[in-house]
């Protein structure tokens, strides 16, 4: 088997099998450039897919039994949402770790997310405050579970900005979390067990600012958090110089 037969494989084998949904989408369910978009999407935020791992339009047209002009659809979705790059004459990869990429998206959540918190938290139901305090609970729980740690950490987070009234903020909020979920993840492998607890530290700290409803407290609680992985991951340089 060639080296890329194998690659190919690898490819398909992250993603999930799809060929009845897929038909689905054909049939006007979801545009099938979207249905693809969000399979590979998942592939890649789940780490299925590594950065760096080259994404072959041929490879999936035959996984999702279509042409490529849907792939190519889905491919543009993934660039735009900053989780593939696409090369001229080469193809598309999975984003890999960038170094000011990073940094400027991590300056970008700084100055954003305490927006969406502090207009957010006046307006969180008892039930949202309930449900953050179970997803806390959860996280605390799952420090030796990657992947359900990252789910957990984001469905927290992005729970907490909910109730602002601010639909473009909080899209622009999601597709950077998207774009840095690789990052999140090499911040994730890094933490020690002391590191773990200033992490469920800060969760508590942004809670109980949400719990007063107190906009100011729960804006710098935010900042101070994000700012924290931001500085973490830029004290690794050695993570970003092995890609």
């Amino acid at each position: 088997m060639s080296k890329q037969s194998e690659a190919d494989d690898a490819l398909l084998a992250a993603i999930e099998p799809v060929a009845a949904e897929a038909a689905a989408a054909g049939a006007g369910y979801e545009p099938l450039g979207n249905a693809i978009a969000r399979h590979v999407r998942e592939a890649i935020l789940s780490g299925r897919l590594a950065p760096g791992t080259r994404v072959r339009q041929e490879a999936l047209a035959r996984r999702f039994g279509v042409s490529r002009i849907p792939v190519r659809e889905a491919l543009r979705q993934l660039e735009s949402q900053g989780l593939v790059v696409l090369v001229p004459h080469s193809g598309a990869r999975v984003a890999r770790l960038d170094l000011a990429e990073h940094l400027e998206l991590y300056r970008i959540r700084e100055a954003l997310e305490p927006i969406a918190i502090a207009e957010s938290a006046p307006r969180l139901s008892d039930e949202q405050l309930a449900e953050l305090h179970r997803l806390q609970q959860e996280i605390s729980a799952a420090v030796d579970d990657e992947p359900r740690w990252l789910e957990l950490d984001r469905r927290f987070h992005l729970g907490s900005y909910a109730a602002a009234e601010m639909p473009r903020l909080l899209a622009l909020i999601d597709d950077l979390w998207n774009t840095t979920q690789h990052y999140r993840r090499a911040y994730r492998t890094m933490l020690a067990t002391a590191d773990f607890d200033f992490v469920d530290l800060d969760h508590r700290y942004i809670l109980d600012a949400l719990d007063r409803r107190d906009p100011v407290d729960a804006e710098q609680r935010i900042r101070s958090h994000i700012r924290r992985t931001r500085v973490l991951l830029d004290a690794h340089h050695e993570l970003f110089d092995q890609q």
